[in-house]
């Protein structure tokens, strides 16, 4: 580590389960001062603080705040204030709103405009209210996405299409904050072990996909956090604008070549 995030502000949305949790975990363990929110009391908070003690890491804030409520951010970033901090150093945009599709019948504006509002949107609010109130953005700008708008997955379009718009504003930020102290990355992963994933896909989706693809296919929460503390460490600041893809190289062997090598130990014709 290069940089020093003993005590710096670390901002997660959606920061209290999967990868948001493994994110400030990952931060936690070099001093940060991790500001986790949730809505409507999802988390346990009891279980969030236990694992940051486990790994001697400074008790994180547990914050509610919906992501879409201005004067929720704004509440949130005067608690931060109010510690002593003087800016947001990271910001990860995590949250990610489900909203199933079942094919063009049950398509809806709404629910894309939601989709939308929660999953991309706030990558680019959330910095807008760092600058008003602290007059400068975090020196990193994170946002976690997923190889939906490459892939087909069943009933993701609106989660995909949502990753997709924050990745392009991930380039135009770039663009329009070039000569700021400012690094913008995505961070684009396969499917990780989290509740998200049985909620989306169904109970049996890993146990199915874990029999045919084989368990390597999945990603663990802790790598994608380690990949965001590797992107703000200080060490790959000549990274921004990005889009990096985080599945451990098995989108090169994910096909049905692969599956044809396995097919006696699996029983397929």
């Amino acid at each position: 580590m290069r940089n020093d995030y003993n005590g710096k502000a670390i901002v997660i949305t959606g920061g209290t389960k999967g990868i948001g949790l493994a994110t400030g975990l990952s931060f936690g363990r070099v001093g940060a001062h991790c500001y986790l929110t949730n809505r409507w009391g999802s988390a346990n908070e009891d279980d969030v603080r236990a694992q940051f003690k486990a790994i001697g890491a400074r008790e994180p804030a547990i914050v509610e705040a919906d992501v879409i409520q201005d004067e929720e951010t704004e509440a949130l970033l005067d608690r931060i204030a109010a510690d002593g901090h003087d800016a947001v150093e990271v910001f990860v945009s995590n949250v990610c709103v489900v909203q199933p599709a079942k094919g063009i019948d049950s398509y809806k504006k709404r629910s894309l405009l939601k989709s939308l509002e929660y999953s991309a949107w706030p990558f680019v609010r959330y910095p807008q209210l760092m600058q008003e109130k602290f007059n400068k953005l975090p020196r990193y700008i994170i946002g976690i996405s997923s190889d939906g708008p490459d892939n087909y997955f069943t009933q993701y379009e609106y989660v995909a299409t949502s990753k997709a718009v924050m990745e392009v504003f991930c380039r135009y930020l770039v663009k329009h904050l070039r000569g700021e102290d400012v690094r913008v990355n995505v961070v684009r992963t396969r499917n990780v072990l989290t509740d998200a994933v049985e909620e989306i896909f169904g109970a049996d989706y890993k146990r199915f996909v874990g029999k045919y693809a084989g368990e390597e296919y999945f990603i663990e929460p802790h790598e994608i956090g380690d990949t965001v503390l590797a992107l703000c460490s200080g060490m790959m600041d000549a990274m921004s604008g990005q889009v990096i893809m985080v599945d451990k190289g098995i989108a090169f062997a994910d096909t049905l070549m692969r599956l044809m090598e396995r097919r006696e130990a699996l029983g397929l014709e």
